[in-house]
């Protein structure tokens, strides 16, 4: 059987009632005659044999015979194919049956579709007609409502306009009337009309500028009123304001920022601002001086500094402390207005400078300076410091001319110095106040120079008398300790020079120099060594005052150096000393010139100081000498107040004697030799013996 082959159709089903009746039973199958009769049905089943199950359709129509559940029996299936007809001869009685069904109700459907388009018809010929009877009434409405429309257009455009480019009668009277208060609505109002000439720019930018021009002018008239009205109210308020209160009002410092855009009625502003700032801070400081008003009235909350102060310093110090605190406290109060508030002020009055009529008009070429709000700030500080700085230069004037203390003289100097450093931090080098103190701290210089000099003229008498012990004239003592209190003060001073010796050298001319010119004078007078004594004494104490202080290197090293020369003109003393009291100096003076040489030695035996009895005689004043030559030394140099130095100064003189004498030594150890070695067989007396003493013993000696 073929797997593959179809599966006959159901209706080729062989069926046993149609298969030919074979006359051989079937008990012979095997004869001849019944094999060729049985030939079809043989085929018949082979096909269906062949048949395959894996086709669709035999699948098929075995499930059918599965749902029919029917048994197989020679009856079904001769009745099979019947049943079949019949079951399909039912099915499409009941098709047609139902189509019938399907065309009724398409009748029906036909006739209502008929009459509604009867009804249709009808109501279109109807609205035709009433379409042509309301036309014109139609259009004439819609005409209506367009124009209806473009002037309700027109009404919002004009209402908006007029809100926005026009002020009402009530806002132009809040602007310009006097009677009218400066409040929020004041500048809400100002806002609006300064938007509304910015706006104007607008409609001059079409060709009929004439509604810009009027709108524009009239808004500016109005604005300039506005200012003017803002302007004098400031003038009235600053009139009470009171700038030591903390709770200042924002009214005013709103209406500062918004005047600001107009710079010349800012300045007329800032200008009776600063004028009745002056006035109080005058009348201020004239109450904190003498602890009354103006108008004499006491007040007894002041202490005044006139009877506080106990001495000049402390009056001016008092002074100075006050107008320091003055003007800190007034730029305090006035950054509130002119720097806080997020800079608005600076940015009002750097738009006004810009929209000014002479600055538009300008040329390119021009140059435009921007507003600096903290240099306006330091000249209003400034301004409104200016009447109390003339009552304070007055006063301190009066007290630097009539001061006749040196030492009080320099530290007022220093006092201003130290303020003018101090004000110029808090306000602009070029101040009326920083240049009031200059002057006064070089007036107070001036007078400290001309007492120097004064002094130093009544000390010429003293500058020619010689202390008896060579020690400090009292003239020099006290000008040590009136310039270490000066150096003192300069030490504490607040400088902003970073080169400070060079600014004290011109304090050093005045208040030393001229003292020790006087001891050199002094020392001139005096005979050697004494005059070397009394000029490092001098020297001394001046370089150990100086020598405290940083700012005095330079003039410590200088008079380090005078003494250093000074020493060594005693050094040279005490050399000369030592070698006139020890006998030797004629022995030194003929043998120091020559040199350690056969030939210089053979000369040595033919000068007068190495004769016999000059070299005993020399010996013998030496011995005498030693003992007591260092203490003898030491006693010329016992009015030289520095020890260590006497000590210095003698062991270096005595080491140059000790290194002449070694020469000596050699020299007649040298002519010895020589005398041995030309006269061997002579016995001479040699110069050693005449001299015995070793450079060895001088130095133990002299030590």
């Amino acid at each position: 059987m073929n797997p593959n082959s179809a599966p006959p159709p159901l209706t080729s089903l062989p069926s046993f009632k149609d298969a030919p009746q074979s006359p051989l039973t079937p008990g012979t199958p095997g004869t001849p005659g019944t094999l060729r009769n049985l030939n079809p049905f043989s085929s018949k089943v082979t096909a269906v044999l062949s048949t395959s199950f894996a086709d669709a359709e035999f699948s098929d129509a075995l499930s059918l015979l599965d749902a029919r559940r029917l048994v197989n029996t020679p009856d079904t299936r001769r009745q099979l194919r019947l049943d079949l007809q019949k079951e399909l001869i039912d099915s499409n009685g009941d098709i047609i049956s139902q189509f019938g069904k399907v065309a009724e109700q398409l009748r029906r459907i036909g006739n209502t579709i008929g009459k509604l388009n009867a009804g249709f018809n009808d109501m279109k010929t109807q609205i035709a007609a009433a379409n042509a009877a309301t036309e014109p009434v139609i259009g004439e409405a819609s005409s209506l409502i367009a124009r209806k429309s473009q002037v309700e257009t027109r009404q919002k455009l004009l209402a908006s306009f007029n809100d926005h480019f026009l002020l009402s009668e009530d806002e132009v009277a809040v602007l310009t009337l006097t009677s009218e208060p400066v409040d929020e609505r004041f500048f809400t109002v100002l806002s609006k009309a300064k938007k509304i000439t910015k706006d104007c720019e607008l409609l001059l930018g079409f060709e009929d500028q004439t509604l810009g021009l009027e709108i524009m002018e009239q808004t500016s008239k109005n604005l300039n009123l506005a200012f003017q009205k803002l302007y004098r109210w400031i003038q009235r308020e600053f009139k009470t304001l009171n700038l030591e209160n903390p709770q200042i009002g924002s009214s005013i410092r709103h209406a500062l920022r918004v005047l600001a855009e107009r710079p010349s009625l800012f300045q007329s502003c800032l200008d009776f601002f600063s004028e009745a700032r002056e006035h109080i801070l005058s009348d201020a400081f004239h109450t904190a001086l003498t602890g009354s008003t103006p108008t004499g009235a006491e007040d007894p909350s002041v202490k005044p500094i006139e009877l506080v102060a106990h001495d000049l310093l402390r009056y001016v110090g008092d002074m100075l402390a006050w107008m320091h605190s003055a003007a800190v406290g007034e730029r305090e109060a006035l950054e509130v207005f002119f720097v806080s508030e997020g800079g608005e002020i600076a940015k009002g009055i750097q738009e006004g400078l810009e929209n000014e009529v002479w600055r538009l008009a300008a040329e390119d070429s021009e140059e435009i300076v921007d507003f600096d709000p903290v240099a306006a700030l330091n000249e209003l500080v400034d301004r409104d410091m200016s009447g109390a700085v003339r009552i304070l230069r007055q006063r301190v004037e009066q007290v630097v001319q009539t001061n006749e203390e040196t030492i009080l003289a320099y530290k007022l100097a220093n006092l201003l110095n130290f303020y003018r450093e101090t004000f110029s931090r808090l306000v602009t080098n070029n101040s009326v106040l920083v240049e009031a103190l200059g002057n006064l701290e070089s007036e107070a210089m001036r007078q400290f120079r001309a007492l120097m000099r004064d002094h130093i003229a009544t000390l010429q008498g003293e500058f020619q008398h010689t202390p008896a012990d060579l020690g400090l004239p009292d003239f020099l003592h006290d000008a040590l300790e009136q310039l270490t209190a000066i150096m003192k003060t300069y030490d504490t001073s607040l400088t902003s020079s970073s080169n400070r010796e060079g600014d004290f050298q011109p304090i050093l001319a005045e208040a030393l120099d001229p003292f020790l010119d006087g001891c050199q004078n002094v020392g001139r007078g005096l005979e050697s060594p004494d005059d070397s004594i009394f000029l490092i004494n001098c020297f001394e104490a001046a370089r150990d005052s100086l020598s405290q202080f940083d700012f005095t290197q330079g003039k410590t090293n200088e008079l380090q150096a005078k003494v250093d020369d000074e020493a060594r003109k005693l050094t040279q003393s005490q050399y000369l000393f030592l070698r006139t009291q020890s006998g030797l100096d004629g022995l030194m003076d003929a043998l120091l010139p020559l040199n350690s040489t056969n030939e210089d030695a053979e000369k040595v035996a033919d000068l007068e100081a190495v004769h016999p009895a000059a070299l005993t005689q020399a010996s013998q004043a030496l011995d005498d000498f030693l003992p007591s030559a260092l203490m003898d030394a030491m006693e010329n140099l016992k009015r030289l107040l520095d020890a260590r130095l006497v000590t210095e100064i003698t062991e270096e003189a005595a080491e140059k004697f000790c290194a002449d004498f070694e020469h000596v030594e050699e020299m007649l150890m040298l002519a010895d030799e020589l005398a041995e070695q030309e006269d061997e067989d002579q016995e001479t007396e040699s110069l050693r013996a005449l001299f015995p003493r070793t450079s060895g013993e001088i130095r133990v000696l002299l030590s």
